[in-house]
């Protein structure tokens, strides 16, 4: 059975409810206030739906020096795979109820972990309610095992191979708002500015006016212009904690622009030292 890789359209998805490979997960979160995203969750669903929490479930928050988002190790993230249900097999579909950024923090963990049936739900629980479509408020106890795996760690930067890309030429994109970017406001980090040779990319501009993603044609047009010549695996993305990036690596690979990576850590990552150079301005 063929699998969704990078979306799945609303309508879609409820007319496969019921295959028994499919394990949804419910990412609603607020930087602001971190239950109301569970909380939400255990009000209504997608029918059948998980919950994974950003910072408890997709972030080591134990982890210091790494940004506000630390990646998850690896042995956490099967951990929950099992709790979920998730079979190697499975047909996972992500959402949220903003723009799909924290759905595509999961998508991203998962796709470097090695599962490739892992999809965004396009215009997630907004669109999905909009559409009358059905909810629930049940909580199914999951009824399959994870076997294991490790991350593709070439996916996966630090500040120091994040210096070695620049100095080699490689593109660092920021996906964080233009404001926050050139520095003239900061409401979430300490410092305000940007990793010196970044340009920006607001992941925002993935979207459509209704909320979903653009077209694969239009996002390889705009990427294409963006990556000016250079392969996608030259491409870095980052944000503020390495959550909002990885909705970028999603629009990039639905414009089948496979191969770029993430620096984990992010903005909050790097100016964890103080040493490293600051920029600001366009």
């Amino acid at each position: 059975m063929a699998g969704w890789n990078t979306l799945v359209q609303a309508d879609i998805l409820s007319m496969a409810l019921q295959r028994p490979d499919i394990v949804i997960i419910d990412c609603r979160f607020s930087l602001l206030f971190p239950a109301q995203g569970e909380q939400a969750w255990r009000q209504a669903h997608l029918p059948g739906a998980v919950y994974a929490h950003l910072e408890r479930d997709l972030s080591d928050m134990s982890r210091t020096g790494q940004g506000r988002h630390p990646w998850p190790e690896v042995t956490h993230v099967i951990a929950n795979l099992r709790r979920w249900g998730v079979k190697p097999t499975s047909q996972v579909v992500a959402y949220d109820d903003g723009d799909g950024a924290f759905a595509a923090r999961l998508w991203f963990i998962l796709r470097r972990l090695g599962l490739d049936k892992v999809a965004v739900l396009d215009g997630g629980w907004s669109r999905w309610v909009s559409l009358g479509l059905p909810t629930s408020s049940m909580a199914q106890p999951p009824g399959a095992s994870f076997f294991g795996g490790q991350f593709d760690d070439g996916y996966l930067l630090d500040a120091d191979a994040v210096d070695a890309h620049l100095d080699a030429g490689g593109l660092l994109v920021d996906a964080r708002a233009p404001e926050r970017f050139r520095g003239d406001e900061e409401p979430l980090d300490r410092v305000a500015g940007h990793v010196p040779g970044a340009v920006n990319r607001p992941y925002v501009q993935n979207l459509g006016p209704d909320g979903r993603f653009k077209s694969p044609m239009q996002l390889a047009d705009e990427y294409r212009a963006l990556l000016d010549g250079r392969a996608p695996s030259d491409v870095v993305m980052m944000c503020g904690s390495g959550v909002t990036a990885c909705h970028n690596l999603l629009a990039m690979e639905r414009a089948g622009l496979r191969g770029a990576k993430l620096y984990a850590g992010s903005w909050s990552g790097w100016i964890a030292d103080q040493t490293r150079p600051v920029a600001t301005g366009a």
